[in-house]
């Protein structure tokens, strides 16, 4: 997994003159649980189809010109990246919206995740 990667993909993108913005999410493993125990790690299954359906649905939003996702797969450590997302687009207003919304139909319906806890 590499952000520095698909920030440069959404630059060679060709309608990249129309963006305004590049929004990008980092999310990584974090030592505890929404119930605060502690976390030694967690393991992640991707549905890559359903995935494939909601970056294309998103993409189809006004203003947005690209949305890429890298989430990485089997167990991972404390401190180890999740997913990268990346959306670009033309204003604010549309290019945060997208993230947050591509973001939260991504953990409810294509990312499985099982904590290991201490």
């Amino acid at each position: 997994m590499n952000l520095a990667h698909l920030i440069d993909k959404v630059k060679k993108h060709p309608d990249y003159d129309k963006a305004g913005m590049i929004l990008c999410h980092n999310g990584v493993v974090r030592g505890t649980s929404r119930d605060g125990r502690s976390v030694s790690g967690l393991s992640i299954t991707v549905d890559h189809q359903k995935l494939q359906e909601i970056i294309t649905e998103h993409k189809k939003r006004p203003g947005i010109v690209e949305i890429l996702v890298e989430i990485a797969e089997g167990k991972l450590s404390l401190g180890d990246d999740v997913m990268f997302l990346v959306v670009a687009g033309d204003i604010r207003d549309n290019v945060i919206a997208t993230l947050s919304d591509t973001l939260n139909a991504i953990k409810s319906t294509v990312t499985k995740k099982t904590e290991f806890f201490v």
